[in-house]
């Protein structure tokens, strides 16, 4: 799998996601390229993927097995700011790729939902925050989630990038998206078990690439 060790590892410890292999390093890609050129990745799922969503934010705005300690020129300016809360910062606050879960605006999904249409809380935010440069992480077992989806199609508008984590046979999500993980399982609970190691790989991939 190219040179990506952490990706090669991936497939060698889940065998099933090997005739992944070629999408995983295109997703992979596609995400680096996008924070390498100032971008940023938004995330959408429902359910158990809108906790990965969470997950995988998690795991990108701070250290995951690095410990990624912030750059002497960043650490100077905290303390310019302020000598004693800037050394605080200086020495805690940890390097950062940023990765936006819309799953987490309660307030604004909630009045979306209540006075406009519920199913495009995901692409409200995809409208508001998407920028070209950036790249939408759509995460559906089926492929076929509709809130999911119209996030999909708000991306393609805004001229971002669309990457999809699905399972069974991709569905709508895996056809729109540039690059599309489907994982070669039917049930949900079984998909969403082979997602949570592709996700960690690849955040593990991009730790290592600008960490």
């Amino acid at each position: 799998m190219k040179e990506y060790r952490h990706l090669k590892e991936l497939t060698e410890r889940y065998p099933a996601l090997e005739p992944e292999s070629v999408s995983i390093c295109r997703v992979y890609e596609m995400i680096r390229d996008a924070f390498a050129s100032g971008g940023k990745l938004l995330i959408a799922g429902n359910g158990g993927s809108a906790a990965d969503a969470e997950h995988i934010a998690g795991e990108l705005m701070k250290g995951f097995v690095k410990e990624r300690p912030v750059p002497r020129e960043m650490a100077e300016k905290f303390r310019e700011a302020d000598p004693e809360s800037g050394q605080l910062l200086a020495d805690k606050l940890q390097g950062a790729l940023p990765a936006f879960a819309l799953t987490g605006q309660i307030g604004l999904s909630t009045a979306f939902l209540n006075d406009v249409d519920g199913r495009l809380v995901f692409a409200q935010q995809v409208y508001g925050y998407g920028q070209e440069r950036d790249v939408l992480l759509a995460i559906s077992t089926s492929g076929n989630s509709e809130n999911v989806y119209l996030a999909c199609v708000a991306a393609r508008a805004k001229g971002m990038s669309v990457v999809g984590l699905t399972g069974r046979d991709g569905g709508r999500i895996g056809r729109m998206a540039d690059a599309s993980v489907v994982v070669p399982e039917r049930e949900t609970y079984k998909i969403q078990e082979l997602h949570l190691p592709v996700y960690h790989a690849l955040c593990l991939e991009l730790e290592e690439y600008f960490f």
